[in-house]
């Protein structure tokens, strides 16, 4: 009996399957080089405007010491609090670019000192439950682990109305698993697990692209809302 030949794709198809792995691989390189571009940014920040914000504060508390008429001692001290609100301006808008901690110490050091300053800023119960040891992650899976634990934050305020919140990372060796689920009123319908804002849509393809998936929904009693990223420690 002669076997049928194996159908063979349609030259539209053909195409289409090039374009779309033509788009993954430009939306890789595009995710690669923006990280890298804030991580210089934020680094120029601080060798430049950091240092030099510092250092005037430095001199100023030395001229200060020198000033003998009170008015010009409050002046002083005025200026130097202006100063001390832009160097904590900066030195925001750095970790917000870019975390040194995740390149030198990694996601678990970079994780957990989010989840301490979000949770004193914003007055919200916060705690992170991480791993003993520290897993070894490639740089491009550490920024999408700390950029879903950002995300999840971020929503949490801005839209669950949550009082506690809480951040999970688990490592089991083959995959790492972060989970950031709230107390708050929940998803709600427009937000799907093909759906959401940029910052998800963004997300879900970094996910993607390394191997993994991004999943929205109500948390694990039915209550809240979890974020949850998945990534094959394979991934590169």
């Amino acid at each position: 009996m002669k076997v049928p030949a194996p159908e063979e794709a349609a030259p539209g198809q053909d195409a289409s399957a090039a374009r779309v792995a033509e788009l993954t691989e430009l939306l890789g390189q595009l995710t690669t080089s923006w990280d890298e571009e804030r991580r210089l940014l934020a680094r120029r920040l601080h060798d430049s405007l950091g240092s030099s914000m510092t250092a005037l504060t430095m001199h100023l508390g030395l001229l200060s010491q020198h000033l003998q008429e009170q008015p010009q001692r409050d002046r002083a001290a005025q200026m130097k609090g202006l100063l001390n609100n832009v160097i904590e301006t900066n030195r925001k808008m750095q970790l917000q670019l870019w975390n040194d901690k995740l390149e030198f110490l990694g996601p678990k050091a970079a994780i957990a000192e989010l989840v301490s300053d979000w949770g004193r800023e914003h007055g919200i119960k916060a705690r992170a439950s991480l791993p003993d040891e520290d897993p070894e992650y490639s740089r491009p899976q550490g920024v999408a682990l700390l950029r879903c634990a950002e995300e999840g934050l971020r929503n949490a305020l801005a839209h669950a109305r949550a009082t506690e919140v809480d951040v999970i990372l688990d490592d089991d060796g083959d995959q790492a698993m972060l989970t950031i689920r709230d107390n708050g009123v929940g998803p709600g319908q427009e937000a799907s697990a093909s759906s959401g804002g940029y910052g998800l849509r963004l997300l879900r393809e970094r996910a993607r692209l390394l191997g993994g998936s991004l999943t929205l929904g109500p948390g694990p009693d039915g209550k809240g809302t979890a974020l949850t990223l998945i990534l094959p420690k394979q991934a590169s």
